[in-house]
């Protein structure tokens, strides 16, 4: 890898309005992924008779330009995550000037390996992503990266901050939650610092991850679910379930979740007992009341978990277990309201995941994001990948690139473990 170049994109403005300040405020959506690992993407884009000369000469600059003038209509992503002493919490802060971080690389590395479904090291995605600018007193909210790979394609890497973005955000608008549970998130998190400075409570400096960031010895690999699949998996499950049981929600996200949670227990194997965390996100904008548009700008999501003994997916019935239980996951949302326990999420999540022992395994991405459809002007991506998989103990969903209707499954995991989930995966549909 050689870093070409690092500057500065600044919006494009065709008015004196560039002279002007904004602040933006964080809602309690915002502020409950302060602490959270950036989200770490990358597209990778197959242009086989690519060269040096015609990505500087026409790539590079039509990608600036671009990116130039969206940021007019996303000003907050040109600024900075800071937090004035004069104010309670933090704000993203735009000023004349700022802009977007990006990166210009060229690689040597074997695009077609890196960009394909088999199996590899994960550590060998990370020079590919950008860093945020960090610092005690500011963070950037997006870091870009494209890296060239000469005569065959060239890949955008896309790192966001947790506490600025959430997977379909777009354009600004409005959120109003419970009063006071805004301070309540961000006071349990500076509690979380286990210092009394100030300073450090207050630091926006990125942290890894509970576990220091990701294991050496990762590898990842992609699989699919197809739709003759998930019409097996449920022929599986329905006979198993009881008269009151033929209510179970058997949507293709319940059940690639299930599926893919119950393969990833049983690849661990080992004890019994220990525990096992297993989580998605749901998006809340159609869910709030009143509803918010889905062009809200920022976080309007939250997390929602379940504990169960590693017994209950090794089991023979397992997967029906793992159904059972993704399916009452949304049914919750549905009937309780996607704030129920939302006061109480993130302490009751600090006593969990406290344990040592304790098998994580939660959700990034969705297939309604609709990844294969991002067409910057070269065509669809040949393949997207979060490298932020070996951060956060999480499995990817995307839609099928074939558009058949399937889901692509993204994974990182130890190689002991890979071996065991790529056995596995096929023979238990």
């Amino acid at each position: 890898m050689e870093i070409l170049e690092v500057t500065q994109v600044t919006p494009t403005f065709n008015s004196p309005k560039s002279t002007t300040e904004f602040r933006f405020p964080l809602t309690f959506f915002d502020l409950f992924w302060f602490e959270i690992p950036p989200v770490e993407r990358l597209f990778f884009y197959q242009l086989d008779e690519l060269t040096p000369a015609c990505f500087n000469s026409v790539i590079l600059p039509k990608l600036k330009r671009s990116l130039s003038l969206t940021l007019v209509h996303y000003l907050p992503l040109a600024g900075n995550l800071t937090w004035p002493p004069n104010e309670p919490k933090p704000i993203i802060l735009y000023t004349p000037n700022d802009g977007v971080s990006l990166t210009v690389a060229h690689s040597d590395a074997d695009f077609n390996i890196l960009s394909s479904d088999g199996v590899y090291d994960a550590a060998e995605l990370h020079p590919l992503k950008p860093d945020l600018i960090t610092s005690d007193v500011s963070a950037s909210p997006i870091a870009l990266q494209v890296t060239l790979f000469p005569n065959k394609g060239f890949c955008i890497g896309i790192t966001v901050h947790h506490a600025v973005l959430d997977g379909q955000t777009t354009t600004m608008s409005v959120v109003k939650g419970p009063d006071g549970l805004d301070m309540l998130y961000l006071n349990q998190w500076l509690a979380s610092s286990g210092s009394d400075s100030d300073t450090i409570k207050k630091s926006l400096k990125i942290t890894t991850s509970a576990g220091g960031g990701a294991a050496s010895d990762l590898v990842r690999a992609t699989l699919e679910i197809t739709r003759e699949d998930f019409k097996k998996l449920r022929e599986r499950v329905l006979p198993k379930l009881s008269d009151s049981g033929k209510e179970v929600h058997l949507s293709t996200f319940v059940l690639s979740f299930a599926y893919v949670t119950t393969c990833m227990v049983k690849a661990r194997g080992g004890d019994g007992d220990r525990k096992v965390a297993f989580a998605f996100t749901a998006d809340c904008r159609p869910r709030l009341n009143p509803p918010v548009s889905q062009n809200y700008f920022g976080n309007c999501n939250r997390p929602k978990f379940e504990v169960a003994k590693a017994r209950d997916f090794l089991d023979e019935n397992g997967l029906v277990f793992a159904v059972q239980k993704a399916s009452g996951m949304v049914k919750a949302l549905m009937e309780k309201g996607v704030l129920e326990g939302m006061d109480k999420f993130l302490s009751f999540a600090s006593d969990v995941l406290s344990d040592p022992k304790l098998q994580i395994i939660s959700v990034a991405g969705s297939p309604r994001f609709g990844v294969y459809g991002i067409d910057f002007g070269w065509g669809k991506p040949h393949k997207v990948v979060i490298v932020s998989l070996d951060k956060h103990g999480a499995f990817s969903m995307a839609e099928s690139r074939d558009g058949s209707g399937g889901v692509e499954i993204g994974l990182a995991l130890n190689k002991h473990e890979m071996n065991n989930f790529s056995w596995l995966f096929p023979r238990y549909v």
